[in-house]
């Protein structure tokens, strides 16, 4: 949970070790230039390949980004079918940017409920990218924070875990970003102040920034100065001095 120190003189003093992004905005960011839903998310990957990049350069260590809720589910089937086509299609033109900088893909979710061509550009995604180790990038994908609360409870429970056994430790490592740090900061976009069952339980010591920009239009820039922000802030854990 430590921040790391940044490498570039361009860069804060200092960087969260894990960033979580919630992407929110692609379709209020359609709506207001008179275009479908459909543009607002083709604009959304562009951002998203520009803050990974950029993410990369400065040395965050992990990099979460809030891809698809199983809460999303319940958009029109069109909507649905286009943003895994989208993310098929995204994954495969990127999968050889991903291995020349060295970035390793997880999946945060249960990736099973996907269709069969997203599922297929996933699996291959992760196999290729799996002896990276510069970078972890997270797609929380069919992801919900309770469901992943209560999917380590069963673990635990279908094991027979003595109580006394039951550390943060342990129930750590039964969530899907075992072996990986808690986010440091979580960022959400569109100004909207929730965190909409995102990194519930890793997220309980992390600064949260709310900037009004919609995902499209967030820029490596805007992402700095988020970061910038994050590191002006004083972290205490719970310690009142």
């Amino acid at each position: 949970m430590n921040p790391v120190d940044a490498p570039s003189a361009t860069a804060p003093a200092v960087l969260p070790r894990h960033l979580g992004i919630i992407m929110d905005g692609n379709g209020r960011w359609a709506t207001r230039r008179g275009l479908s839903r459909s543009d607002g998310h083709k604009a959304g990957t562009e951002a998203t390949r520009a803050i990974v990049t950029r993410c990369r350069e400065l040395g965050i260590r992990h990099l979460t980004l809030y891809t698809f809720s199983t809460e999303n589910w319940k958009r029109s089937k069109d909507e649905v079918s286009y943003l895994f086509n989208l993310l098929a299609s995204f994954l495969s033109n990127e999968l050889g940017t991903l291995m020349e900088q060295g970035i390793r893909l997880h999946v945060l979710g249960e990736i099973d409920a996907l269709p069969f061509a997203t599922r297929q550009a996933l699996q291959h995604a992760i196999k290729k990218s799996a002896q990276n180790r510069d970078m972890d990038l997270n797609l929380a994908l069919n992801y919900s924070g309770r469901e992943e609360i209560l999917r380590a409870a069963r673990i635990i429970a279908e094991k027979a875990i003595p109580s006394e056994e039951i550390t943060d430790e342990l129930f750590s490592s039964l969530l899907y970003t075992a072996g990986q740090s808690d986010p440091d900061l979580i960022i959400r976009t569109s100004g909207e102040l929730r965190l909409s069952n995102f990194l519930l339980y890793q997220s309980s010591y992390a600064e949260l920034c709310f900037p009004d920009t919609l995902w499209p239009d967030f820029s490596p820039a805007h992402l700095d100065e988020a970061l910038a922000d994050f590191a002006s802030r004083q972290r205490r854990f719970g310690d009142a001095h």
